[in-house]
């Protein structure tokens, strides 16, 4: 092989080189192998290869810019349509919302309509309601029990002072027997959510109560455990409206007064400051009812507080709030009614009271709360349609009755009221009842008076006729007859009522001589009572001495029981007056010959009982002329 000159392998080296470096700088071809023997024909297809990738990156480039252009042009048209059109949009936004929020879920298990468990707008669910043949299916049944339970609800909601008038005929349209629990459950929600409304949802209760008795009682029964629960749990808000709620109803005689005494005993068993402050409230608020249908349980509720007040174990205001308490009972509840006029609906005789203790082992009927399918839906809501025509039938007929007697009453009202007075003067009570009520009335005037002034000034404002003042004269002598021991407020309600006018003091000279005559009908207590009560009388002069000649003291004419009352009277009279007083007084000339009954002189058997009896009672000191009558008799009787 033979050798080459230095310019030929300069040459070879350099194409390799233009060769290497060509390839190196086409970046897409890296996978070529390149060396000295390339032919010209594989560098042609190279180029042809690198101009083809370029021309394809090229055009999808200018396709992307093609949809990118499309799709900012059709924002922009959207954009302006939008913009073009506000009304349409707002429009279309409310139905919108009113589809979402109007809506009801129709379920399979309940409906199986055609609907087949969607979502139907309210005007399409009315149509389909209408237009139902079969009444008693469960789709039917749970449509109207949705129904009642708004409709409970709106009512009770929008009741108040002034239309509960207008309300009660509303209520009765609805079927309170099938949802007695949602009424109950409604109402009991309402109060704890506005407790200043409770007097008017316990009105509410008590019509209801009148018609449909069992609505009554089942409201009272969840309310009593509700509180029961309340207590317990020391939940003070919900025992606060609860116990409200349960003092308004015992106003309206719908739970008896001894629910409301047994709860605010309950509450001062074991006194706290939250305990007796609902304590205190639920007496302010039932107060004037238990005045007047339960003084004695009224007046150790407030011995209660006030052994409270003496302990001092509770916080300086509770204290101020039991005093305030006393100071309302002085005002006999003014500030506190029994209930306002306007919702004092029902009359006492057709009221139903029901008798639940919080001791009592209570069925809520949870179950009257929850829908159920009912069997006989068709004929319970014929006979519901039947109650209801009957309710509202006597409603209506009152109403009418009313009307009517309005319009007389305006056409011939002179010639009305001239037969009224006719027959007010033609009427005669002969059956004893205006006594009865009389007596009721005395009975609970004295009770509830707190002081004999205040008693006085409250039977002096009594409505009496001529000849009943002898009424109030023996209530109050029986009242007294009633207590363990000599009251000194009695007394002195007699001594004031004696002291004004005449016409009581000789109302308690008849009573004097009617309780002598039948003394023997009374126990040995009530009998000494009795008699302290005259001898008070006689003391301070306000009952004449000469009264005394009915009593005859001798053997013959005395009963062991008369004997006893002389005995009190003259012990008492003794003890107010003096001995000497006393045998003075029975001395003096006017009254000898009024006296002879009780100081014999004519039978020395008699005059002998007498002074055994005066010196076996203590009162020897009224003898001293008795005996020398005696010894005169004796003498006389020695000369025949």
């Amino acid at each position: 092989m033979g050798r080459r000159n230095k310019s030929e392998e300069y040459s070879d080296y350099s194409d390799s080189y233009s060769d290497y470096s060509y390839s190196y700088g086409s970046y897409s071809d890296y996978s070529y192998s390149y060396s000295d023997s390339d032919s010209d024909d594989h560098k042609k297809d190279r180029k042809d290869n690198r101009s083809r990738s370029r021309s394809e990156r090229k055009e999808k480039r200018e396709s992307r810019s093609k949809d990118e252009q499309k799709e900012t042009k059709k924002e922009e048209s959207r954009k302006r349509s939008r913009s073009h059109s506000p009304r349409k949009s707002e429009k279309s936004a409310k139905q919108e919302e009113q589809k979402v929020e109007a809506p009801t879920l129709i379920t399979p298990e309940v409906n199986n309509s055609r609907a087949g468990g969607v979502y139907i707008p309210p005007f399409k669910l009315a149509r389909m309601q209408t237009n139902t043949d079969d009444k008693s299916s469960p789709a039917y049944q749970r449509q109207t029990w949705e129904a009642l339970r708004k409709s409970l609800n709106g009512i009770i909601n929008k009741v108040n002072v002034v239309n509960i008038g207008n309300i009660i005929p509303e209520l009765f349209q609805e079927n309170l027997i099938r949802g007695r629990g949602l009424f109950c459950r409604a109402l009991m929600k309402a109060q704890l959510t506005s407790p200043g409304f409770t007097h008017v949802y316990a009105a509410l209760v008590a019509i209801v109560n009148t018609k449909l008795p069992e609505v009554g009682e089942l409201l009272l029964k969840r309310v009593v455990f509700q509180f029961r629960r309340a207590f317990k749990r020391n939940d003070k808000l919900v025992a606060v409206s609860l116990a409200r709620f349960i003092a308004h109803l015992v106003n309206q005689q719908v739970a008896s007064e001894l629910l409301v005494l047994q709860l605010i005993f309950l509450l001062l068993e074991h006194p706290t400051n939250d305990s007796v402050e609902i304590a205190v409230n639920v007496t302010k608020e039932c107060g004037q009812y238990l005045s007047e249908e339960c003084s004695e349980g009224l007046n150790q509720v407030f011995d209660a507080f006030r052994h409270i007040l003496h302990e001092g174990e509770i916080e300086k205001r509770t204290q101020y709030v039991i005093e305030q308490l006393f100071a309302v009972r002085r005002t006999n509840f003014e500030e506190y009614p029994r209930m306002a006029p306007e919702l004092d609906l029902v009359e006492d005789g057709d009221q139903i009271t029901h008798r639940v203790s919080l001791d009592d082992v209570i069925d809520k009927q949870e179950h009257l709360d929850v829908f159920h399918v009912d069997e006989n839906f068709v004929e319970n809501e014929a006979t519901w349609n039947k109650i209801k025509a009957t309710i509202l039938g006597e409603e209506e007929s009152e109403s009418e009755e009313s009307e009517e007697e309005s319009e007389e009453e305006e056409e011939d009202s002179e010639e009305d009221e001239e037969k009224k007075m006719e027959k007010e003067l033609l009427i005669e009570d002969q059956t004893g009842q205006d006594t009865a009520n009389l007596r009721r009335t005395i009975y609970l005037v004295i009770t509830s008076s707190l002081g004999f002034e205040e008693c006085t000034h409250k039977l002096l404002k009594l409505s009496l006729r001529e000849g009943q003042e002898i009424e109030v004269c023996n209530m109050l002598i029986e009242t007294c007859n009633h207590e363990t021991w000599m009251n000194q407020f009695y007394p002195n309600v007699a001594q004031r009522l004696c002291m004004l006018e005449k016409k009581w003091q000789d109302a308690f000279c008849q009573c004097f001589v009617d309780q002598f005559e039948r003394i023997h009908q009374l126990a040995t207590p009530r009998i000494k009572i009795n008699a302290m009560f005259f001898g008070y009388l006689l003391s301070v002069d306000c009952l004449p001495w000469d009264l005394l000649s009915i009593i005859h003291l001798t053997e013959n004419d005395t009963t062991s029981s008369s004997r006893i009352f002389i005995k009190e009277l003259l012990l008492k009279m003794s003890n107010l007056l003096g001995l000497k007083e006393l045998n003075a007084r029975f001395q003096a000339p006017e009254l000898r010959s009024e006296l002879v009954g009780m100081f014999p002189r004519d039978n020395s058997n008699d005059v002998r009982f007498a002074i055994n009896f005066y010196t076996s009672i203590g009162l020897g000191g009224l003898t001293e002329e008795l005996r020398k009558t005696l010894e005169a008799l004796r003498a006389r009787k020695a000369k025949q």
